[in-house]
């Protein structure tokens, strides 16, 4: 850690760019260790990571494909967008239930009371996940090809729907640390996930397209961030431009949150322990 975050006694304070520099180094420390942890849990690496995007590729594709039509696309193509957003929105659990287990087990105090920013905490864990998710989508794209996918679009929009995924992940990943820091147990963060992102996730256009549900669950399914963010993708995978006004809301959700979750949840780690 930056253990010369302490200036010493009638020292002149440290400018910004040097602290910067310092809860860079903190976060890029702390960022390692959670990864370790990570590599070190081959259950969640296997399950969460591996086994559970593969699943639901498979569910969707042989076992409700055949049932499930969308005109003028194949289903696996219209499927595979929603399914990378959906993997990178459950994300969000597990860097909430990650935080939620540190703050019990009594690290967030040991970290506090260590000479690191106090950014540097939450940051590094949703750095940690980011990089577990853009693994787990790796992995998906290569499965998702065996089974039939193909992207329609240009390079230029497979580069979009990357950037739009990967700032969807990192917005996910602020609202797992502010929920973890907030409910500060798994089984309150799991309660949570369950009343709030399955919902969203499944009452969206992840699937099925919003104009097969029921008038009054449309209201509720076209205007969630997961059908924002599925809309915009999907367009731009099947090689069709998305509108100015989809683009606009999929970046407020996305952007929104961010301006709301990443100053929560530092100050909930400044917080806690007072």
């Amino acid at each position: 850690m930056s253990v010369a975050t302490f200036p010493t006694a009638g020292a002149r304070r440290p400018t910004v760019l040097v602290r910067a520099g310092w809860g860079l180094y903190d976060t890029a420390v702390l960022t390692w260790r959670n990864l370790l942890r990570i590599v070190r849990n081959p259950a969640y690496l296997i399950t969460e990571v591996v086994v559970q995007p593969i699943l639901f590729t498979l569910l969707f594709a042989y076992v409700f494909g055949g049932a499930i039509h969308v005109p003028g696309v194949s289903y696996i193509d219209f499927l595979m967008p929603g399914i990378f957003v959906q993997t990178i929105t459950f994300g969000c659990i597990n860097t909430a239930v990650a935080l939620a287990e540190d703050s019990q087990k009594g690290l967030m105090d040991r970290f506090r009371s260590l000479p690191i920013a106090f950014w540097a905490v939450p940051v590094a864990r949703v750095m940690a996940d980011l990089l577990i998710d853009v693994t787990g989508l790796v992995l998906m794209v290569s499965v998702a090809y065996l089974v039939g996918f193909r992207f329609h679009g240009t390079a230029a929009e497979a580069t979009l729907v990357a950037l739009l995924l990967l700032l969807y992940g990192l917005a996910m990943a602020c609202l797992g640390a502010f929920l973890g820091l907030a409910m500060r147990t798994p089984t309150m963060v799991q309660a949570a996930g369950f009343m709030v992102i399955f919902p969203i996730t499944f009452a969206s256009s992840t699937f099925v397209p919003v104009g097969t549900m029921p008038g009054w669950l449309q209201a509720f399914a076209a205007h969630t961030p997961v059908t924002a963010v599925v809309d915009v993708a999907r367009h731009l995978t099947l090689g069709a431009a998305a509108s100015g006004s989809e683009v606009t809301t999929a970046l407020a959700w996305v952007l929104g949150s961010m301006v709301i979750t990443i100053p929560g949840a530092t100050y909930l780690f400044r917080k806690m322990g007072r």
